[in-house]
């Protein structure tokens, strides 16, 4: 299929495989994706990887292992994944936030997150990280790292600060949440993703706004 995709997200091994699986597929095979309105996501974003380059771990937070920052939004890409012991024609490829560079030679990936509220989000963002850490392991091209931590840098809002006189500035909390390497659970994930997206078109999830609105508008406007 000319329009099909050959690289999987690694966000999409979070929101879009919780999400509906009909939106995915059409996404993996047609390129048709509703578009998205989240204002100030990709800015406080790159604000929060800019502000840690090149800093200590201790810098970030004192519960992260010893090490200094290395890199930040930096794209990866996989060797082809393989499924039962057989290449697939998808690769792993992605933005990854920072990674960390430790004295013993390993390295990190951490993920920055700006929350309304500071939660521990680590088992649902588990997979994606996995994901960075299969592409830095197992690379297309360039020499592989071994990833020994992985985590979410959460910062969330406390209050306000300043004046009109002086500026105004925003308190945040910082939380550190290390995520527990496993392998195995991503290579589950990523067998259960090829097999819907290669399959045939699923049903759409009942909560799916997107397909409901379609429904609808179908229902109410015939075929025009």
């Amino acid at each position: 299929m000319s329009n099909a995709r050959a690289f999987i997200s690694p966000s999409d091994l979070t929101f879009s495989w919780d999400g509906c699986h009909r939106c995915l597929w059409l996404y993996y095979n047609h390129q048709v994706k509703a578009p998205l309105f989240m204002p100030l996501v990709s800015e406080l974003a790159d604000m929060q990887e800019r502000y840690f380059i090149g800093a200590s771990s201790e810098h970030l937070h004192a519960a992260i292992p010893e090490g200094k920052v290395l890199n930040h939004g930096g794209f990866v890409q996989s060797t082809p994944i393989e499924v039962d012991g057989v290449a697939t024609p998808f690769a792993i490829r992605g933005k990854y936030d920072l990674v960390m560079e430790f004295p013993d030679g390993t390295y990190g990936v951490i993920d920055c997150k700006f929350q309304a509220r500071d939660n521990d989000k680590s088992g649902f963002y588990s997979p994606q990280l996995e994901a960075y850490a299969f592409a830095l392991e197992h690379p297309a091209k360039g020499e592989p790292k071994k990833i020994s931590s992985l985590g979410l840098l959460v910062w969330s809002p406390v209050r306000p600060r300043g004046n009109a006189a002086v500026g105004f500035g925003l308190e945040l909390s910082c939380s550190w949440y290390p995520i527990q390497r496993d392998p195995a659970a991503l290579q589950q994930r990523l067998a259960e993703f090829i097999a819907v997206i290669t399959g045939p078109t699923p049903e759409a999830k009942a909560t799916c706004d997107q397909c409901r609105y379609i429904s609808t508008r179908r229902e109410i406007l015939g075929n025009e």
